[in-house]
């Protein structure tokens, strides 16, 4: 087994994804950061960021149903009139009655009834028309005379899917606010040989710090196998029947034990050292069955429908939380992905499947993380590249601004609706200004920061708020941070 070879099959992401050089260069930045206090022994939280790849069409995801607009008596019809052949038929449609907007309804498509159910039951929030943003953005003409500051490439899928996990949509960056508030917090955490930030959905940006990045594993199989990846060939221990593993074993350990007296060569093996550290670690703590027999649909249904590939992952993330006093964790964030958003035609029948596929698996995750225990300290949310166009391009919808996310947690004040569900009305093509927050077919500008939706997600986990400005660059403009979240969805 040569030394190409060893890189190329580490389980750990930081044998190969951190960059040693840069980090020993930022070490000095790093120290300087000061820690949040140390939680109670008990004390655990975690985020679970689950990221819809391609822009969700989230209008329909939450639309209206009863009550006035502030721009129509009924908000239902208004609904229909603008999205046309894309408005959802009443029938199936899952009523509900948020607390903070007592004159209205909403409806959640009738692909997600567990949705709607916990969302009933106060474990679950939605967050209206959230955005990128660097600073308020009021109406279409700071938007069409360029007064405010916009964007990098406001609908394009890189730049959107890049800055929802950067939070600086000012300019590109590969540090993302997840890998910042690692960077901050991540002491707080006994054991540093698995990372504090853990994908099922291999590298990304949000994960990705200064200090170090994602520790990356795959999800689970029909079979319930997943998780952390052998070093291929490799065992600890020795096996009669494997003289080749044998020896390449011992070549292994034979590499790891090498000391070297140059700084930068001792530091990358000391990287080694720690992967295969990490794999034993995360592999024992997560190799025992989950408790109850919840079903994730990890393989083939009775009819031969296709595996959950969203339940495969929450599945494995489960198992990490499981595990997590093994991995020596007390705060962790998780990163799984769904990707297939983009329906520029027949949305209303790929959303229909993808948004049963979402409702099913957060839904056996929710019911898992009781089992655990740690529903209360547990916080799944959502993000996308952007919202759609409200208007038709026929039988889909294109690249807009805006759009509607769920949270979901026992610590979540839920049935409530955070931030401004806006007007749904379009601005004529000339003439007086209706709705100033249509930039033309349903663009919707938002009214919620990526930083205000954000802010409250680190706060919460633990980010002190005299630092939260090292976690979200912009935050300053949008908020002041204190004790509590700007949108209050944690009480």
């Amino acid at each position: 087994m040569n030394r190409r070879r060893f890189l190329g099959q580490a389980s750990c992401s930081a044998v190969s994804a951190i960059p040693v050089l840069n980090t020993l260069l930022n070490l000095r930045l790093a120290s300087s950061i000061a820690n949040a206090a140390p939680p109670q022994a008990s004390e655990y939280r975690a985020l679970v960021c689950l990221f819809m790849s391609g822009g969700n069409d989230s209008y329909n995801m939450l639309s209206p149903l009863t009550g006035a607009s502030s721009t129509h008596a009924n908000s239902r019809t208004e609904y229909e009139n603008t999205r046309g052949n894309l408005a959802l038929p009443l029938t199936g449609l899952h009523e509900v009655h948020p607390l903070n907007t007592p004159d209205r309804t909403f409806a959640v498509h009738p692909s997600m009834p567990r949705l709607a159910q916990l969302f009933e039951a106060e474990n679950a929030a939605f967050v209206a028309n959230v955005g990128t943003l660097i600073e308020p953005v009021f109406n279409r003409t700071e938007v069409n005379n360029a007064s405010k500051r916009l964007p990098l490439g406001l609908y394009s899928h890189a730049d959107q899917i890049e800055q929802w996990q950067t939070s600086v949509p000012q300019s590109r960056s590969g540090v993302g606010w997840g890998g910042r508030m690692m960077d901050l917090i991540k002491d707080i955490n006994p054991s540093q040989l698995v990372s504090m930030n853990i994908s099922v959905d291999g590298s990304n940006v949000f994960q990705s710090g200064i200090t170090g990045a994602e520790y990356a594993i795959v999800p689970s199989d029909g079979g319930g196998n997943g998780g952390a990846q052998a070093l291929a060939g490799y065992q600890s221990g020795y096996n009669a029947n494997s003289g080749f593993g044998n020896a390449a074993s011992t070549a292994v350990d034979s590499m790891l034990a090498r000391q070297y007296g140059h700084l930068l060569q001792e530091t990358f093996q000391q990287k080694r050292r720690d992967a295969q550290a990490a794999y034993s670690i995360y592999h024992n703590a997560t190799s025992g069955a989950l408790p109850g027999s919840v079903n994730f649909r990890l393989g083939p249904g009775p009819n031969n429908e296709p595996p959950n590939r969203l339940g495969q992952q929450l599945h494995q993330v489960a198992k990490a939380i499981m595990g997590r006093s093994a991995i020596g964790a007390l705060r962790q964030t998780f990163f799984v992905n769904l990707g297939g958003w983009d329906h520029h035609s027949e949305t209303l029948s790929q959303q229909q499947t993808m948004l049963a596929w979402v409702d099913e698996a957060i839904g056996a995750f929710w019911d898992q993380l009781v089992l655990l225990g740690v529903e209360n300290q547990v916080t799944l949310f959502t993000g996308s590249d952007f919202g759609r166009t409200l208007t038709s391009n026929d039988r889909g919808s294109d690249h807009a601004w805006g759009g509607n996310h769920f949270i979901m947690g026992g610590s979540v004040a839920g049935r409530k609706i955070y931030g401004q569900y806006p007007s749904l009305a379009l601005n004529p093509l000339s003439g007086g200004e209706l709705n100033p927050l249509d930039t033309g077919r349903g663009r919707m500008i938002p009214t919620t920061s990526c930083d205000e939706y954000f802010g409250e997600l680190a706060l919460w986990l633990g980010v002190p708020p005299s630092s939260l400005h090292l976690v979200l660059p912009n935050v300053g403009n949008f908020f002041t941070p204190g004790a509590t979240g700007p949108l209050g969805f944690f009480g």
